[in-house]
């Protein structure tokens, strides 16, 4: 029995980025400015690192052009012996000064100082290309720790209305699987959109100094690429929201069925449960593929388009190329630079899929970062002292918001300094609910609870629940030792403090008989434990933190005589000298309390000791009968 053995008296701009569709026309598929700012928001911090590879990617795509412009040379000075030859028209004078000055080279000089020059080229190049690739995966690995770590900040500040409300797998995958889709985005995405936009910014320079109308193609050409990439990106975007939430889904079974295993063996229901995330996990498959599917498209359209443009650059330039209007090294390096468009063209549409991808999944991340707790600490809220007085419900009203009907109404109640307080009623009637209000876990919705006289909004979380123990029904334990679930929140109790607490909660006995004694690792959620062995554990847990109010929430009903025989002991030696508020299930276990307390769909129906409730309160009567005269 629980008390019977006891008598007592952001602005932003509204801009958008969107790959070119067709004549120039924008894209259906925008990237709103604002969102992918948001993602970029999570390089905040970094920008030092971040600067340091962009510039880094700078200097390798130059070097790039540098080696790639070395074709010239090469093939009319050294191979063929020929003077390099530039199209009629306009020319940059950089560029007709390098020529005379490469005309007027020996040859074999050159052939001498070809290979040097191009291994330090190339050394140079992939130093930089080393640095920009480092500097942006140490960027990608600090946001990733960053966001991970903001959220799961974020998850833990939020109110308990929220979590009624959320699955826990779906919060998990939000930590796990969209920041993974982030960190593709910034790592992949981000370091080749820059990349490959200096490379296409240098091959088209190249194109325009040597040959000014031909380059001209690319402005007609290239840009009917664009518009089905944007396309193929747009679906992507909705095909990657479905996969998160299905890879959501999946978490959340595997979360519940581990955690209930119990329960699916007892029932026998592996078969459905297999079947249940066959489904699921059939449902991501198709939506993966789907995803496949667009993106193999991305490889064919540029690959089309750009062998379009190489067979107009021939049929072009291939006659002035014959008429030696134009020298071969020329040609070659100006279509090498045309052509070598294609390929950053065709990584820029995979960044646009990785980035479509890391916008559904920034959505999610920010559907969190967003949220606001229902219940917050005021700012400038005072420390509560000790308590000395008692608690007091003045006026309280409470409705959870996605549910219709008060909960509580007008509930008015005083509870002294040492007092025991039971809270009895029939099964959803707002008990526990009730409860909740004095630790804060929810606010009235009306009125006000306060301590001491003091309103409980405008006190601090940590002053308010080192002041309360809980012990419920379903006690929760940590997958970590017996010591260090009894000395949770104090980290720095002393291991006689622990045993000291165990002691009182009939709790040694069992914990010196472990393998490891009070260093015994007890498993997920205690699953080494009994019922009765992980009550005593939470018990102890109280016991050490010494709290002046205690909410206990029938503790022993779900226990086996000879548990509840002990967890009944450890309760006695928590209650001692403790202001109590305990929600009975068997009236039995109040008979003694100094105050009883009866709801009736949220409202006080019956108020006073035992033997007057008896008299006086028909529903009090009618619990008691039921219990005690027809079972």
């Amino acid at each position: 029995m629980l008390i019977s053995n006891i008598s007592r008296g952001h602005t932003i701009p509204k801009t958008a980025i969107f790959l070119p569709g067709a004549a120039g026309r924008p894209a259906p598929s925008i990237i709103p400015m604002k969102n992918y700012l948001k993602l970029l928001r999570f390089l905040k911090g970094h920008k030092l690192i971040f600067s340091g590879a962009v510039l880094a990617m700078l200097v390798s795509s130059v070097f790039e052009g540098i080696q790639l412009s070395l074709l010239v040379p090469l093939t009319d000075r050294i191979f063929t012996q020929k003077p390099i030859v530039l199209p009629s028209g306009k020319m940059p004078s950089f560029v007709v000064d390098m020529v005379n000055y490469l005309n007027s080279m020996d040859p074999d000089t050159m052939f001498a100082l070809t290979p040097i020059v191009v291994l330090l080229l190339l050394l140079i190049k992939h130093v930089f290309v080393y640095f920009y690739q480092y500097l942006m995966n140490d960027v990608s690995q600090r946001v990733m720790r960053d966001v991970r770590q903001q959220l799961y900040a974020k998850i833990q500040s939020l109110s308990l209305d929220y979590f009624s409300e959320k699955r826990t797998g779906e919060l998990m995958s939000r930590i796990t699987n969209d920041v993974s889709a982030i960190e593709n985005a910034v790592s992949y995405g981000v370091t080749d959109l820059f990349r490959q936009t200096f490379m296409i910014a240098m091959y088209i320079a190249i194109a325009f100094s040597l040959y000014f109308k031909a380059a001209l193609i690319i402005f007609f050409v290239f840009p009917f690429i664009g518009y089905p990439i944007s396309l193929i990106g747009r679906r992507l975007r909705k095909l990657s929201k479905q996969s998160q939430e299905r890879m959501a889904d999946i978490n959340s079974i595997i979360l519940e069925t581990i955690s209930g295993i119990k329960v699916v063996k007892a029932f026998c229901t592996e078969d459905y449960e297999r079947g249940r995330f066959r489904g699921k996990n059939h449902d991501f498959y198709k939506l993966k593929m789907k995803s496949v599917r667009r993106l193999l498209w991305l490889a064919p359209i540029t690959e089309i388009f750009g062998a379009v443009c190489g067979v107009l650059l021939i049929l072009w330039l291939g006659k002035e190329v014959m008429a030696q209007q134009m020298s071969f090294g020329v040609f070659v390096l100006f279509f090498g630079s045309i052509m070598s468009i294609i390929s950053p063209i065709k990584k820029l549409g995979n960044v646009n899929a990785l980035t479509q991808q890391a916008l559904a999944a920034n959505d999610r991340i920010y559907e969190i970062l967003d949220q606001k707790p229902s219940v917050e600490e005021a700012a400038g809220a005072r420390a509560l002292p000790p308590i000395t007085r008692g608690i007091e419900f003045r006026g309280v009203s409470f409705q959870y918001e996605d549910r219709s009907g008060q909960v509580l109404k007008d509930i008015n109640l005083e509870i002294k300094v040492g007092e025991l307080v039971a809270i009895v009623g029939p099964t959803g009637t707002g008990k526990t609910t009730l409860v909740n209000l004095i630790p804060r876990f929810y606010d009235p919705s009306r009125g006000e609870v306060r301590i001491d006289g003091m309103n409980l909004r405008e006190v601090s979380f940590p002053s308010l629940r080192r002041q309360i123990g809980i012990v419920a029904q379903e006690t929760f334990l940590f997958n970590d030792t017996v010591g260090a679930n009894i000395a949770y929140g104090y980290s720095d109790a002393s291991k006689t403090e622990i045993e000291a607490a165990a002691h009182k909660a009939y709790a040694h006995h069992f914990i010196d008989a472990m393998p490891n004694g009070y260093d015994t690792v007890i498993g997920d959620r205690g699953f080494r434990l009994s019922g009765g062995e992980k009550q005593r554990i939470a018990i102890a847990r109280a016991i050490l933190k010494n709290p002046p109010i205690l909410i206990l929430d029938e503790a022993t009903s779900q226990l086996d005589s000879e548990s509840e025989k002990y967890v009944q002991r450890a309760l006695d030696e928590l209650m001692e000298g403790r202001t109590v508020i305990a929600i009975a299930h068997r009236l039995s276990t109040v008979v003694n309390a100094d105050k009883i307390v009866v709801l009736e769909q949220g409202r006080v129906v019956g108020l006073g000791r035992h033997d007057n409730l008896l008299k006086t309160c028909p529903l009090y009567q009618r619990l008691y009968e039921t219990q005690f005269m027809v079972t």
